[in-house]
């Protein structure tokens, strides 16, 4: 039975087209756990991985907005607290939709750590995306008043971005190859909560945001996983994007993937950390691979009807 992480794109957690409330987002997320729950019954042993930047920025705001009342939670626990209810939210999701496909299988969220190195560069150049969209304004004066780190964020706005640094263990990874076998887990939710090693062995927290596209590689390889499966809102990676010349790209090789990135073709924030994790895991097993698609094409993807299949050559 081949082993697939799932990774889930900001679309599969919440619509832009509706309020950032809990109640709009588990009725995003019960869709999307229709389709995982299909893959599920294709026989595949699946294990979901899913971002967080918008809702662990909406905890962190809400956070400080209330700090007068009760004292704010440092980042790296509103990124814990995030865990906990995104993955409430696909655990309650899915085990319906395999409910209803008669199909028993467990379905367990995990809180996750992640460790990271405390002098990556990543910590000086802060490049994460989180929280909701604002204008040029209004990112400008929300920069003034607190400091924080506002980018444009390709195309779509300007949003506080915060250090990403690439994951280097996962903490719990024990116990998610234990679980394995039998049960659907969700886990480094958020590419996991950062975490540093001290030099007396102890973990310890840090304001940051790692990508969930390199934290669910890291769980393909922990996991010993067949396919690295990235979804996101585009069915296929192009070359030339959004302009007339815009080519849709079923196939690439870790050559020619390499040879978009020097071309600046995919955008930082975006498709790129999802190119970037790909090849990281086809490069790591040459006769495995990855896909990159939408969540609405993850099924014929998985029949290479769709999507875009990133391989070694």
């Amino acid at each position: 039975m081949e082993k697939i992480v799932i990774a889930l794109g900001g679309n599969a957690l919440q619509s832009s087209k509706s309020d950032a409330t809990a109640e709009a987002q588990l009725a995003v997320v019960k869709k999307t756990c229709e389709r995982l729950a299909d893959i599920s019954c294709m026989g595949y042993e699946i294990g979901i991985v899913h971002g967080n930047g918008p809702q662990v920025g909406r905890i962190l705001l809400a956070s400080e907005t209330a700090q007068d009342v009760t004292p704010a939670m440092p980042f790296d626990v509103c990124g814990a607290m995030s865990q906990g209810y995104i993955g409430y939210h696909i655990q309650e999701g899915l085990k319906y939709a395999l409910n209803k496909r008669n199909r028993n299988v467990p379905v367990v969220s995990l809180v996750t750590q992640t460790v990271v190195e405390k002098k990556d560069p990543a910590f000086k150049d802060p490049t994460k995306p989180i929280g909701k969209f604002y204008t040029e304004e209004e990112a400008k004066k929300i920069a003034e008043e607190k400091g924080y780190t506002m980018k444009e964020d390709a195309g779509r706005g300007w949003r506080r971005v915060v250090p990403s640094p690439k994951p280097r263990q996962i903490v719990e990874i024990d116990a998610i190859r234990t679980l394995w076998p039998t049960t659907i887990t969700i886990s480094v939710g958020g590419g996991g909560i950062p975490v540093i090693q001290k030099n007396n062995g102890e973990l310890e927290g840090v304001a940051a945001v790692i990508d969930k596209d390199f934290g669910a590689e890291l769980l393909a390889e922990g996991v010993d996983a067949d396919i690295l499966m990235i979804l996101t809102e585009v069915e296929k990676v192009a070359i030339n994007f959004n302009k007339p010349n815009q080519e849709n790209l079923a196939h690439m090789s870790l050559e020619e993937a390499s040879k978009y990135i020097e071309e600046g073709q995919f955008a930082k924030g975006s498709m790129l950390p999802k190119v970037e994790a790909a090849m990281r895991f086809v490069r790591k097993y040459p006769n495995k691979k990855a896909i990159i698609t939408s969540l609405d094409k993850a099924v014929e993807a998985l029949k290479g009807e769709a999507g875009t299949v990133i391989t070694f050559a």
